[in-house]
């Protein structure tokens, strides 16, 4: 009966001891390569990103004012985004947009659902398990020597703007300057080279984010023109998910789209 008895305590404690370790395990996502380190402490205590589960900005497309505010959930990508003539959101079953597909007038609501939060993410969202980064050799770019990372999916169906990047890094100040990436999303064949420009960053809570981001034509290593351009304000990060009931598509006046 002892035996039995200290059996049983041993098998307890060692159960006990199992699940204090699972709950302890570090998260994969500290561990990233030397280069990427370096980059994200440039831009702060990036462990902040990793502890965070919600997000919400107001964006500022300075064309023509027009002004979205932004919300998503970090860990299943759930986002909505709140503009003046139209709504669109990811319930996690799909994209929607309401009240209709002509309300929204861009050339594609999946495409740009979360582009904005993708680039304005950088560098955080590099930790990302689906994404791998690597250093490539320094690049002249319109006119400026910079480091350069290559990022790729490593994810069959991994939904962000393309499917690899180049980032450039300020020599001087180690932070995140250009962005440079193929639009694949329409056209296979015969992608577009495009590049977003960090400027004005400003410190929230520890972390540093950019208040302006420009997008620009590209051709070889020079930016030919000025395609869009927008400024953020308003950065909220949270611990918890953001309410399931942002994203949800409306009952009445709303369509999936594509």
């Amino acid at each position: 009966m002892k035996n039995k008895t200290l059996t049983l305590i041993l098998v307890s404690c060692w159960t006990l001891l199992l699940l204090s370790c699972g709950e302890n395990q570090p998260d994969v996502r500290l561990n990233q390569p030397e280069e990427l380190k370096k980059l994200l402490d440039a831009h702060g205590d990036w462990q902040k990103w990793l502890q965070s589960k919600g997000m919400s900005y107001t964006l500022f497309h300075e064309s023509n004012l027009q002004q979205e505010n932004h919300f998503f959930n970090l860990t299943d990508r759930k986002a909505r985004i709140d503009a003046a003539g139209f709504q669109v959101g990811n319930d996690g079953q799909g994209i929607w947009v309401s009240p209709n597909r002509q309300a929204f007038g861009g050339q594609s609501v999946d495409y740009y659902h979360n582009l904005y939060f993708f680039f304005y993410s950088m560098p955080y969202i590099l930790t990302d398990t689906s994404l791998s980064v690597s250093k490539s050799t320094d690049r002249l770019f319109n006119g400026k020597n910079y480091e350069r990372l290559e990022v790729k999916s490593s994810e069959k169906g991994y939904r962000g703007p393309a499917n690899s990047y180049e980032v450039l890094i300020d020599p001087e100040t180690g932070r995140l300057e250009w962005v440079l990436y193929q639009v694949t999303f329409f056209n296979p064949a015969n992608p577009i080279m495009s590049g977003m420009k960090y400027e004005d960053y400003r410190e929230t809570e520890g972390m540093i984010f950019p208040r302006l981001i420009t997008g620009y034509l590209i051709e070889g290593d020079t930016a030919l023109q000025v395609r869009n351009q927008v400024s953020i304000a308003g950065l909220v990060l949270t611990e918890d998910e953001l309410e399931n009931s942002i994203f949800e598509m409306p009952e009445k006046a709303a369509v999936r789209a594509n």
